[in-house]
């Protein structure tokens, strides 16, 4: 019998690697989303897409490369925890549950870290919007006794890829001569901006926050082993096992794509820039600092846990 598999948030770049993946092993693929086939806004459609699946994914939440205005913080928070709320009533309400739920989260949970490197076992849990974010997010999921599923939370570091994702704007920046590290710095405090976390980051001048990220092949690659493993449940951090810091990241993709010096960008000139963008500081300013404890104790091993050899990777496909 074909299995079968349910992702919610097919439509992003992580979504499309996700389901074509599938596709490509014979899976049969049924998605949900804001329109059809399966729509979120059809509840009774939702629970039988559910009904017999093999494996439930839930990627859905709203980009988060916007201004934090009250109104796009609530839309990022409703779009994570509602959706994976009536993903759990969904698994709830039927006869034959997923055996596996891997349900997107991320490894923003963890705070602003410059002093040491967060696990799954000794990272701390931050308190500004994004990490109240991330951990209502995994509330949601592990809601509840779901004796049938096997529940997983992604702790997702920044994906890189060829097709999407975070790199490509970087890449525009090193080739047109921006590309150099970002450094915190004086800003006005306002109550708005802390209440939606983006005020100063201390210990990020000089590009010195560390950056976790991950190639998409070894997010597929970890997906395919989480699958594989019935005792791996709770949080895991999705991320490779060598971060570096905003400099290294800025040197490294300049020397991939042939650019040796990068002007440097500071809050007072990111600031106005990103505001133009419609984005925020905080994508660039904090330091995610966080490695994969888990998945490495637990034997995986990554194609690419070198950022070098992963740009090299994703560049020469694009």
């Amino acid at each position: 019998m074909t299995p079968r598999v349910v992702i919610a948030g097919a439509s992003g770049f992580i979504g499309d690697a996700v389901a074509r993946d599938y596709a490509d092993r014979g899976w049969q693929i049924v998605t949900i989303g804001r329109r059809g086939p399966v729509a979120w806004s059809d509840e009774a459609a939702v629970i039988e897409a559910v009904d017999g699946a093999d494996t439930l994914i839930n990627l859905a939440g709203r980009s988060v490369n916007c201004r934090y205005t009250a109104k796009n913080r609530a839309d990022i928070l409703s779009s994570r925890v509602d959706t994976t709320r009536q993903l759990n009533a969904a698994v709830r309400a039927v006869d034959h549950p997923p055996r596996l739920w891997l349900n997107a989260s991320t490894a923003t949970i963890y705070r602003h870290a410059t002093d040491r490197p967060q696990t799954e076992s000794e990272g701390d849990i931050g308190t500004r919007f994004s990490e109240q974010v991330a951990s209502a997010w995994e509330s949601a999921l592990f809601d509840g006794d779901l004796p049938g599923t096997r529940r997983v939370a992604l702790r997702l570091s920044i994906v890189f890829g060829a097709d999407g994702g975070a790199l490509p704007p970087i890449v525009r920046l090193a080739r047109l001569g921006l590309g150099g590290p970002q450094h915190d710095g004086p800003w006005m405090s306002t109550p708005s901006r802390r209440a939606a976390g983006i005020h100063l980051q201390p210990g990020t001048s000089g590009g010195r926050q560390m950056v976790s990220w991950i190639h998409i092949d070894d997010v597929i690659a970890a997906l395919r082993f989480l699958d594989a493993r019935d005792d791996i449940a709770g949080a895991v951090n999705i991320t490779a096992p060598r971060p570096v810091d905003n400099r290294t990241l800025m040197k490294t993709v300049r020397h991939r794509v042939g650019r040796p010096i990068g002007l440097p960008a500071f809050r007072f000139m990111l600031e106005p820039a990103m505001a133009v963008l419609r984005t925020e500081p905080e994508l660039v300013l904090k330091s995610r600092w966080v490695l994969p404890e888990r998945l490495e104790e637990a034997g995986f091993s990554f194609a690419y846990p070198d950022l070098d050899e992963a740009l090299a990777s994703i560049l020469n496909r694009a």
